[in-house]
């Protein structure tokens, strides 16, 4: 005969009225756009796995935020105040070396996938994407996979064998951006136009490219550099 303390120790074994459930997986939501932001709060909530636990509006709220949560995995823009995406993930990682994080982006360049990957992403989703691609995601990462989709690891395995630009030509490549002429990117630089040349005359080499504008076009599409705001 079963009794109802017997059918309450088999229905609730764990005790005073609980189901021994899976524990969820605590997820941080960085995005500095509100609507995104709270979209993204929504859909995860309503997974029964997976709980929010923090939303932060800009890079170092994410740091700090990680910092006192420590969530299992965290949904990071790329695109921030504050801290960028990537030195939050890199701040972040530096603090807690086993974080799993995964980029949310609109932008494919290669040099977004390539960066982020190197201060530690583990997933990285363009915008735009399913909610059950989203979902998957989180889970493979928290699982301690890594999310790249074949897409973007086809940019990323291009940008690998690329050489890299010098921290130098990289400065010289921001101020061509912005418009400058060779002397005046050699007075802001504190370097003779005749160094400004040379640095130029590598940047077409690495970049692969004859011109000052296809320069800028390939830079800015690749997102090794951004316009200013």
């Amino acid at each position: 005969m079963l009794y109802d303390s017997d059918l309450e120790a088999s229905v609730f074994p764990c005790g005073e009225g609980t189901l021994n459930m899976p524990a969820q997986i605590r997820v941080l939501v960085a995005d500095d756009h509100p609507v995104v932001r709270e979209g993204l709060v929504s859909l995860i909530d309503r997974q029964a796995d997976m709980k929010v636990v923090a939303e932060a509006g800009n890079g170092r709220e994410a740091v700090e935020l990680h910092r006192s949560h420590h969530p299992d995995v965290t949904m990071m823009d790329l695109r921030m105040p504050e801290l960028t995406g990537i030195e939050a993930i890199a701040a972040i990682r530096g603090e807690t070396p086993e974080a799993r994080i995964v980029c949310l982006t609109t932008f494919e360049g290669d040099e977004d996938v390539y960066r982020a990957l190197q201060a530690g992403a583990r997933g990285y989703l363009l915008k735009g994407f399913s909610r059950d691609v989203l979902l998957e995601c989180i889970r493979s990462v928290h699982r301690g996979d890594m999310w790249i989709p074949p897409a973007i690891a086809g940019k990323l395995a291009t940008r690998v064998s690329r050489p890299e630009l010098s921290s130098r030509e990289m400065d010289v490549l921001g101020l061509l951006v912005r418009g400058k002429a060779n002397k005046e990117i050699a007075s802001s630089l504190d370097i003779t136009e005749g160094t400004v040349k040379v640095h130029i005359n590598h940047i077409f080499m690495k970049l692969g490219v004859s011109g000052r504008t296809e320069a800028i076009s390939e830079a800015l599409k690749r997102g090794i550099v951004n316009l200013p705001e």
